[in-house]
């Protein structure tokens, strides 16, 4: 692109050159300067005009060697084009149509001067000279860093790094940041920082650069970062840079402030592990020393370590002072190498409860049970029956007391704010007194003599009740269900344990009780189902119409209904046989459709079959023949 502007403008300026004059004058233009990139391609322009007719024109490219010397490289005529042989751009270069010098594979040698020369014919001859510059960008800088913790109580300045870049002309430029900010260059030597730069021109004609850093570090160092950047032209008169990467000091500092804590929570019991941290902010870290102050004033050394201290399953007489010195000796007397740390350790004793581990109480008496202990701190009390609280106090008082009040009981302490610092003591109430036997609900109905009854009979005391059955003899299952005992037996019903019934008793050394169960047979009356006819008569239609599955009292009604009916047949047909009805058979009528006569009565009678004809009685009770309705 800068070749082709280059053309451009060397076009303009001689149109411009030949307006300005009338006489037959060749101009000849090439740019004073030409850039060109390490390993690329290249043309150097050249443009040539007259205010004549030009002839014959041979085009000569020259160029000017190390000696000063000038030799010809190639060349172009209107009959002919070549390149010269034995030359240093041989291979590599040749003449465009437009006069233009075209380089391939530009190398650092190929910075020189150009000369374009034309020969016109009558029109004369002339020259244009270009300068080419060859460019190439260096590699990127590398840093090698001070591996030796650099003391910061130096008085004079240390080497900090050397940057180094390869391979880059013109010759590039270093500069040095610490923490992203440019350095000044200082070159001079000091007592603070300076640097030292080398350029080297390699035989390939490149250049190679270093930089030598020198440095007085402080403790603010220590977190720092430097690197160097490479500085360096393009084509174009452009710069651009290349950066190293980034790297951090070894730093000798001696130590100016100590921390000493607890890593564990700050609420310690008795049972945990305790870690206490001790932390200077010297360089490299001193090693520390450990000393437990006791309350007599005297010290226990507990040994030189680096920094991180286990007391394991500590108890109360862990507890105390301890002192960390951090064991710095480049420290100025006036900086405080040692640190205090108060250890509380928090403590329950075992819980203490009275009465002892156990206690009788007769049926209906009080007791009052209460417990006792210590701790680093007031400690709380509740007592519990298995998972119920049954105070929130250290004493507890049962009166009245009840079988069901027996049990173990326990007493709860605990430490408050403390997490896990909880101890307890268990004590047994027995309540004494004669057996009882405890109501539950039975049945001793059976349906039939010789069936098998299963009778239970459950009491409660203390000493544990001896269950007995009458009649004797019978063979008893027991179980015991805390202070509960149970006796189940499995007897034949007879018309003896009918009248006199099944009796158990309950005793112990305080007394018995006893408790009969009373046996009855309960016979089942079976229940008649009417049967179903498909054919009834008016009456029995109207109850077969109620819903099946009825009650029994719409049954009840249907069947007194029927007797009713028959009730009343037999009455009239007493009636008719005394004569007492004002009708004889020699009265009736034939039944001529499908009615009968008025003093005749008719009944329907169910079979249970569902084609079974029904028959019609006459006057006097005898069935009629049967006629087609």
């Amino acid at each position: 692109m800068e070749g082709r502007l280059d053309h451009l403008l060397c076009v303009l300026v001689f149109a411009a050159a030949a307006l300005r004059g009338g006489q037959a004058v060749l101009q000849v233009s090439v740019p004073p300067e030409v850039d060109a990139e390490l390993g690329k391609s290249v043309s150097i322009p050249c443009i040539y005009s007259s205010s004549s007719k030009t002839s014959n024109v041979i085009v000569e490219w020259f160029i000017t060697e190390r000696g000063g010397d000038r030799q010809r490289v190639a060349y172009r005529s209107s009959s002919d084009s070549g390149t010269d042989k034995n030359t240093e751009l041989s291979g590599r270069v040749s003449v465009d149509q437009d006069s233009s010098l075209s380089l391939s594979a530009v190398e650092i040698g190929d910075e020189r001067d150009f000369h374009c020369q034309i020969t016109a014919g009558p029109a004369g001859s002339g020259e244009g000279n270009a300068h080419l510059r060859v460019y190439s960008a260096p590699q990127t800088p590398e840093v090698s860093p001070q591996t030796k913790i650099i003391s910061v109580t130096d008085p004079s300045v240390s080497e900090v790094s050397t940057c180094t870049s390869k391979n880059g002309n013109p010759a590039p430029k270093i500069i040095w940041y610490k923490d992203s900010t440019p350095l000044p260059e200082v070159t001079e030597s000091n007592d603070n920082m300076y640097m030292v730069p080398r350029v080297v021109k390699e035989s390939s004609g490149l250049y190679t650069i270093t930089n030598t850093l020198y440095f007085k570090t402080s403790k603010e160092d220590k977190d720092s970062q430097f690197h160097c950047q490479v500085e360096y032209v393009v084509p174009g008169g452009r710069t651009e840079t290349k950066d190293s990467p980034k790297f951090s000091l070894s730093l000798h500092y001696y130590t100016e402030e100590v921390t000493f804590a607890l890593v564990t929570p700050k609420k310690v019991k008795e049972g945990d592990d305790v870690t206490l941290k001790c932390k200077a902010d010297g360089f490299p870290e001193p090693e520390y020393e450990l000393t437990k102050i006791q309350p007599d004033g005297s010290i226990e050394d507990k040994g030189t370590f680096s920094g991180m201290f286990t007391l394991r399953s500590v108890t109360r007489n862990d507890g105390g002072k301890y002192r960390c010195e951090a064991l710095d000796f480049d420290s100025p007397p006036e900086v405080k190498l040692k640190k205090d740390v108060t250890l509380l350790v928090h403590y329950l004793d075992p819980v203490t409860v009275s009465p002892s581990s156990s206690v009788s109480v007769p049926l209906g008496g009080s007791v009052d049970l209460g417990c006792t202990t210590t701790g680093s701190k007031t400690p709380s009390f509740m007592w519990k029956k298995g998972s119920q609280v049954v105070s929130q106090s250290a004493s507890l008082v049962l009166k009245e007391v009840s079988f069901e009040a027996a049990g173990s009981y326990s007493c709860v302490a605990s430490v408050p704010g403390i997490s896990g610092l909880v101890k307890e003591a268990i004590t047994n109430v027995t309540v004494t007194g004669k057996a009882q036997i405890v109501d539950l609900p039975y049945s001793g109905r059976v349906s039939k003599e010789g069936e098998l009854l299963t009778l239970s009979c459950t009491a409660q005391g203390h000493p544990e009740p001896q269950i007995s059955w009458t009649p004797t003899g019978l063979e008893a299952i027991s179980s015991v269900t805390g202070n509960k005992v149970t006796s189940t037996v499995t007897l034949p019903v007879t018309p003896i344990l009918v009248d006199s019934g099944v009796i158990c008793e309950a005793s112990n050394e305080h007394g018995s009780s006893r408790k009969k169960f009373n046996v009855n047979i309960h016979k089942e009356t079976p229940t008649v189902t009417p049967p179903v006819d498909t054919e009834v008569d008016p009456i029995l239609k109207t109850a077969n119409r109620q819903e099946q599955g009825g009650s029994g009292a719409a049954v009840i009604a249907v069947v007194v209904c029927v007797l009713l009916l028959l009730i009343l047949v037999g009455f009239l047909y007493f009636l008719q046989k005394k004569g007492k009805l004002p009708c004889g058979r020699q009265g009736k009528e034939d039944i001529v459709n499908t009615e009968a006569n008025a003093d005749e009565i008719v009944v329907e009678m169910k079979s249970g079959k569902p084609n079974e004809e029904a028959g019609l009685l006459d006057s006097n009770g005898r069935q009629r023949p049967m006629r087609d309705q």
